[in-house]
């Protein structure tokens, strides 16, 4: 809104500057108008047929009755002594309750003497521009920007050969295949076409340069390309002042032949967010007459030349957000100390201390080197910048202390930010300031012990002293002083007391109070609060039937001793997404709320740790949007609703954790495609695995930012430009048989835990489909039958739990392709056979407990031994029958040695025996013989 209005009140003085030169220049003698005739009949009437065709809701044109059209709102006529004729129509919308729309008639082209047409902030519903405009050739000022209008730029505008100013600027639906029409536009002065598309346009370069009086080009936001931006053979915009090329994909370095290097009498040149890399052109520095220049957000590298040194008349120079790496002395030795007003080097890398002698930039307003590598103290000179506005040096490695004598001649200072350094600010108590803030922030400085006193001050907006070390009571002063601020973060101190019984805050946006040692109720909330964190305190009593605060959207109160019920307004207030009240003593049921909206957007409710009871809230059924739901460590009971699926479609994450549900796992939970954390452990859960667990898609794919929990763990604030991290707590994990702290890791861990519950039946082929798992607990349950040979398919396994069931048969030799893995426990089942080799299972810790209570098993890492190593292993029914064919052979092997031994020992010690078997061998010998 701040820049529809200023392009207003630049359009307005303009208008007004064409305005009285026309009407000082001498023109041609023409007939005077009849007496008490002040505007000509025939143009009266062009202009309420132009009327008749617009939509005016917010009354624009009221005005527009009586005879007199020389008097009506946005019109404009010549002196009667050279017509009166309608010179000027300038319908620029405000407001949109103020905004025009409709047809524009044909009708104008009656006003042969219309000089400047301007329909700019107005809603035009996506239509067209009418071809006809460009017939109206003695247009010398066009502007239709921020109107929406769309479609293709009609060539028929190349015909305003009198144009001097042609404004399009700000309709993204707008587009020009090619400008050859804009090359015909001979006398063009400034050009605004910002945001339309010219994405195909390839002559951009050589159409401007067709148009040797251009002053102003604005090209912002085109998709124009790199493959574009060539020089002419002879360039003719000798007169062109200021250039606007920002955020078009150009993603080159500037090169030599860049048509921009020969624009020598630019003054101003941006450059913003553009693709650019490389180094900064030493050829820029030969654009002498440069007081602004802008290149954030690109990819520039190295350091800034030394023909910069050139630039004398340089006032302003951005280079924000790039990987510039050079000390910053040597970066100020190369700028105008008499001219420079802004200096922005945010986000580089920029080394070394700030000098002494940094006063000598006398005009310095604006200093932006937050987020680099400086070092060293803050110099003192630095309280010579009588006109400094703004100092911003938070994110740097600066030391030292800061005291009274910096700050001493700063009256002007406004904003103040040196958060995130080594910094000590020592003045006394009750320094009185020469200088009145708007914006400050000093986190993890050091202010303390006391309170800040010489920071309550009217006029604050933006405060943050967070981890500030600061143990004391906050003055009653601050709050009421504090009446305009929207952003106040006090959290990570040790601030002690109550809080007022309610916050007296006009606007405040943000209030963040938490980690800190608050005791007592919580206040009567601030009306227009959207986020308020006030947890990890020692907050107590119930929760306010009554909130307030319709406009709240993030409520952060775990960790503190809050007890009662959750009441109804809390859970209605009609904006609210974020809700965290874990980590209290709340007890009671949650209301089903069947009064208020019929949908909430609610997307993060976390109950966890608490004492809450009754069955699964039928309150979620209207909380579609809902992404994470954690009801945790409670004592709800009942069983698992079949809705859940249905109404909870966008569930990423759901933690039932130690309650007392019952009954089944209902199939209909596995319809949420978005569902990638699971944790229904321990519970009275029976019943058997669905085997539908399949479709849970969000576990078949790798987690990205762009996923739900991200969305939760990140949460932007568009309006304030920050983002906060809405989950502040740390998330406890239980994998890998230990417990770990998650706090933005959550986002990436895709986790199954339905471990210390009764469920029976055997684990689902369906379960190798998850292939984005990474933790798998299924232990201490009544699970039966062989483990499927599908989990060898889960390639991201890094935690997988079967201890404690029935599981019997041979471990899958698929679990040696687990590359991830870094935790098994397989222990106290029936598993029998061979445990399988691999190099993934001979890294895994403590392999033997793995391993044990399983009698069955045998081979390394247990000292138990396998017969036929080496021979596939069997089935449980194949091995049943091949020990019952050994155990025969061996039988039989064992009588005949037995009997064998027994006739040879009978033969050594009998000698009776063995003379009769010889006499009998005898016989038959001769018997054989006579035959």
């Amino acid at each position: 809104m701040a820049g529809r209005r200023l392009l207003v009140g630049v359009q307005m003085i303009f208008a007004m500057s064409f305005l009285l030169f026309h009407r000082s220049c001498p023109a041609p003698a023409s007939p005077t108008l009849p007496a008490g005739s002040l505007c000509i009949p025939l143009e009266r009437d062009v202009l309420l047929d132009f009327k008749a065709g617009l939509t005016d809701p917010g009354n624009v044109l009221s005005s527009w009755r009586g005879a007199d059209c020389c008097q009506w709102t946005g019109v404009v006529c010549s002196n009667r002594t050279t017509g009166g004729h309608v010179v000027t129509l300038q319908i620029s919308g405000l407001y949109d309750s103020q905004a025009v729309g409709g047809e524009i008639r044909s009708s104008l082209l009656t006003l042969r003497h219309l000089k400047m047409l301007d329909l700019s902030l107005n809603d035009f519903g996506g239509q067209p521009i009418p071809e006809f405009i460009g017939a109206l050739r003695s247009l010398t000022h066009l502007d239709l920007s921020y109107s929406d209008f769309s479609g293709q730029i009609p060539p028929h505008l190349g015909n305003l050969s009198n144009l001097l100013n042609l404004q399009l600027s700000n309709m993204a639906d707008l587009y020009s295949p090619d400008l050859a029409w804009l090359s015909r536009l001979k006398k063009l002065q400034v050009l605004g076409m910002s945001e339309v598309d010219l994405s195909t346009a390839v002559d951009w370069v050589h159409a401007l340069n067709m148009l040797p009086d251009l002053i102003n080009v604005d090209l912002d936001s085109c998709g124009l390309r790199n493959s574009t931006i060539a020089s002419p053979v002879h360039s003719n915009l000798t007169s062109l002042e200021t250039l606007d090329l920002s955020f078009n994909p150009f993603n080159t370095s500037i090169g030599a032949n860049n048509f921009i290097l020969a624009l020598t009498s630019l003054e101003e040149l941006s450059l913003l967010s553009c693709g650019i890399h490389g180094p900064v052109h030493d050829a820029l520095g030969n654009l002498t007459s440069l007081r602004k220049l802008s290149l954030q957000e690109n990819l520039f590298v190295g350091k800034v030349p030394s023909t910069f040194k050139k630039l004398e008349k340089l006032q302003v120079f951005e280079l924000s957000n790039n990987f510039i790496s050079m000390d910053v002395i040597e970066l100020l030795h190369l700028l105008p100390p008499d001219e420079l007003l802004k200096l922005r080097f945010d986000n580089n890398k920029l080394t070394g201390s700030l000098p002494a002698w940094i006063g000598q930039f006398s005009s310095l307003t604006i200093i932006k080197l937050n987020h680099n590598e400086l070092s060293g103290e803050i110099p003192i000179g630095i309280r010579e910048l009588t006109n400094l506005r703004d100092l911003w040096l938070n994110s740097n490695n600066l030391h030292g202390t800061i005291n009274e004598d910096h700050f001493t001649n700063l009256t002007t200072l406004q904003v103040l930010l040196i958060s995130d350094n080594s910094l000590t600010v020592k003045v006394s108590h009750t320094w009185n300031t020469p200088f009145s803030l708007y914006s400050a922030s000093f986190s993890s400085c050091i202010l303390g012990p006391q309170f800040p006193a010489w920071l309550i001050q009217p006029t604050i907006e933006t405060l943050d002293i967070s981890n500030t070390s600061i143990h004391d009571i906050i003055p009653a002063e601050f709050w009421t002083s504090s009446y305009h601020a929207t952003y106040l973060d006090l959290s990570r101190n040790r601030l002690v007391g109550m809080l007022p019984t309610f916050f007296q805050f006009a606007g405040l946006d943000v209030l963040d109070i938490s980690s800190n040692q608050f005791s007592g109720p919580i206040p009567i909330l601030p009306q227009n609060i959207s986020y308020l964190d006030l947890s990890e305190n020692n907050l107590s009593g119930p929760l306010h039937s009554h909130i307030g605060a319709s406009m709240l959207e993030v409520l952060l109160l775990f960790s503190n001793s809050i007890s009662g019920t959750i009441p109804c307004s809390l859970l209605q207030l009609p904006r609210l997404i974020f809700l965290d009240l874990s980590k209290n003593q709340l007890s009671g049921t949650l209301p089903n709320c069947p009064q208020g909206n019929k949908t909430s957007k609610i997307t993060m409710l976390n109950l966890n740790s608490n004492s809450l009871s009754g069955a699964f809230p039928l309150f979620l059924q209207k909380c579609t949007k809902l992404q994470f739901l954690d009801l945790g460590y409670n004592k709800f009971s009942g069983s698992l609703p079949t809705w859940i699926g249905s109404k909870l479609p966008q569930l990423a994450l759901l933690r039932l954790r130690s309650n007392m549900y019952s009954g089944d796992i209902p199939g209909q939970l596995t319809r949420m495609e978005w569902l990638q954390y699971l944790d229904i452990a321990c519970n009275n859960i029976s019943g058997s695995i669905p085997q539908s667990l399949g479709n849970l898609m969000a576990m078949t794919l790798t987690p990205s930012n762009t996923g739900g929990l991200s969305q939760i763990v990140n949460f932007a604030w568009p309006s304030l430009d920050m983002y906060f991290h809405a989950y502040t707590d740390s998330f406890v994990v239980d994998t890998k048989g230990q417990q770990l702290e998650y706090t933005t890791g959550i986002t990436y861990m895709v986790f199954i835990d339905f471990s210390c519950n009764n469920l029976t039946g055997q684990i689902p082929q369906e379960i190798g489909m998850l292939v984005a798992l990474k933790n798998l607990n299924l232990s201490w349950n009544g699970l039966s039958n062989m483990m499927p040979p599908s989990v060898g398919e889960l390639s991201a396994l890094e935690s997988f739990d079967l201890s404690h069931n029935q599981l019997s048969g041979e471990i899958p030799t698929s679990l040696s392709a687990l590359t991830s893995l870094t935790h098994l426990n397989l222990s106290y089942n029936n598993l029998t056979g061979t445990i399988p080799s691999g190099n993934q299972l001979r890294t895994l810790q403590d392999q033997a407990s793995i391993y044990i209570g399983n009698v069955g098993l045998c081979g390394p890492p247990l000292t138990k031994s396998c017969l036929g190593i080496g021979i596939t292993p069997l089935s449980q029914e194949e091995h049943e029958g091949m020990s019952d064919v050994v155990s025969f052979y061996l039988g039989m092997f064992i009588g005949f040695v037995v009997g064998l031994w027994i006739a040879f020992c009978g033969f050594l010690f009998m000698r009776r025996w063995r003379a009769g078997c010889f006499s009998f061998s005898d016989h038959i010998y001769d018997w054989f013989t006579c035959k």
